[in-house]
C-alpha cells in the first residue's frame, strides 16, 4: 500500500513552556502492513501533562521522546486494513501510537474498544488511563472513608474531576481547587463537589481551605504541586493521605522549583504521601475498569471533555494543557469513523 501519511514530531528539546517551535510536521509514506500488523486510521488523540516530562532528557520511570522521532501518546483509531486473525476492518482500537495520520501497529499493541459500551472517546478518558488514575490513586493510597475531607487540586482536569466524583461515591466531603469561576460552577452543580476554591482569585489561599476545610484534610489528591500543596499541607489530620498524581506546576520551570519542605509536617501528623502510576496496578485493571464502567451506567460518573478539531491543532491543545484551557478530558478529533461518513 502506498498512502502519505502526516506525522508529529519532536524537532527540539524545550526549556520551560514548549511552543510551536518544539513540534515539526512532516510527510511520510505508509509502508505495507506485514503478517500480524493493521493499519489504524487516528481519529482521536490524547494530550497529557506526563508528556511534558518526557520531553526532557532526564532519568524518569520512562525513556524520554527522542528528537527527531514521532511523538506518541494515547490514540483511538478505526482498523483499515488487517492482516492480523484478531481484528478486522472497521474495528475501534485503543493504544500507545504515534501522532500520525495513520499508524501501523502489530496486533498486540492495541485492544479493540467497543463503541455500543459507551462513546469511544471515553476509553481515553473516564474509561481509560484517566479513569483509572483516578480509581488506584484514590481508593489505593488515599482510603476516604465516610465522613472525611477530600481535598483535590487540579480539580476540573481529567483526573481531578473523577477523583472528586469517586470520593462522594465513597460517602466523603470534597473540596476541589480550580482555576475559574466557570469551572467552579460545573464541579459543584454538575458532578457534585461540596466546595470549590478558585485559586486564582483567592486573595490567601490557606485561609480559603482552612473555611472550606473546617474539620481539616483527611486526603489530598495532589494534582499539581508548588504554592497550593504547600498550602494544602498545612490543614492536614493525623494520618492524612496524600496520593501524589502530578505536579503540573513545576514542568515548564527552567529553575529548581524550591518550597517549604513537608518533612517535618508529615511526621507531625503522621501521615502519608505517596507517588504512583497506573502500571503499578495492571494486574488490576479489568476489575477497576468494569467498576468505572458500571458506576457510569448508574449515572454516578459523569464526565467532561474538551475536544479540539483537527490534526494540525494537537501542538496548540498540548500546550493549552499548561494554560488551564480544558474542563475534563482533551481530546484532538483528527477524523470521522469511516462508518459515520
Amino acid at each position: 500500500m502506498s498512502m502519505n501519511n502526516k506525522q508529529i514530531i519532536l524537532a527540539k528539546r524545550p526549556e520551560g513552556m514548549p511552543d510551536k517551535d518544539t513540534f515539526s510536521f512532516i510527510d511520510k509514506e505508509i509502508p505495507s502492513i506485514n503478517s500480524g500488523e493493521v493499519l489504524i486510521h487516528t481519529l482521536y488523540v490524547s494530550v497529557d501533562p506526563y508528556m511534558r516530562g518526557r520531553m526532557a532528557d532526564v532519568k524518569s520511570y520512562v525513556q524520554p521522546f527522542p528528537v527527531g522521532e514521532v511523538m506518541e501518546g494515547g490514540v483511538i483509531g478505526e482498523i483499515i486494513e488487517s492482516k492480523s486473525s484478531h481484528f478486522k476492518k472497521g474495528d475501534f482500537v485503543l493504544g500507545s501510537l504515534g501522532w500520525e495520520l495513520y499508524s501501523v501497529a502489530n496486533e498486540k499493541a492495541v485492544r479493540k474498544i467497543d463503541p455500543s459500551v459507551a462513546p469511544i472517546t471515553t476509553y481515553l478518558g473516564v474509561l481509560g488511563m484517566t479513569g483509572l488514575t483516578a480509581y488506584f490513586g484514590l481508593l489505593d493510597i488515599g482510603k476516604p472513608q465516610a465522613g472525611e475531607t477530600v481535598v483535590v487540586s487540579g480539580a476540573a482536569g481529567a483526573v481531578g474531576s473523577i477523583v472528586g466524583q469517586i470520593a462522594k461515591i465513597q460517602g466523603a466531603r470534597v473540596v476541589g481547587i480550580a482555576g475559574t469561576d466557570e469551572k467552579a460552577q460545573l464541579l459543584k452543580e454538575k458532578l457534585g463537589f461540596d466546595e470549590v476554591i478558585n485559586y486564582k482569585t483567592e486573595k490567601n489561599i490557606e485561609k480559603a481551605i482552612e473555611t472550606a476545610c473546617p474539620n481539616g484534610v483527611d486526603v489530598y489528591f495532589d494534582n499539581v504541586g508548588g504554592d497550593i500543596s504547600d498550602a494544602v499541607m498545612q490543614h492536614l489530620n493525623n494520618f492524612a493521605r496524600i496520593p501524589v498524581c502530578g505536579a503540573i506546576s513545576s514542568y515548564n520551570k527552567t529553575e529548581a522549583d524550591i518550597g517549604p519542605r513537608v518533612q517535618s509536617k508529615l511526621v507531625k501528623t503522621r501521615s502519608l504521601m505517596k507517588g504512583f502510576l497506573v502500571g503499578d496496578y495492571s494486574n488490576q485493571v479489568t476489575e477497576a475498569a468494569e467498576q468505572l464502567g458500571k458506576w457510569l451506567s448508574e449515572g454516578k460518573l459523569q464526565y467532561e471533555e474538551t475536544i479540539i478539531e483537527g490534526f494540525e491543532n494537537i501542538p496548540e491543545a498540548f500546550i493549552g494543557l499548561f494554560e488551564g484551557t480544558n474542563k475534563g478530558k482533551l481530546l484532538v478529533k483528527v477524523a470521522e469513523p469511516e462508518s459515520k461518513k
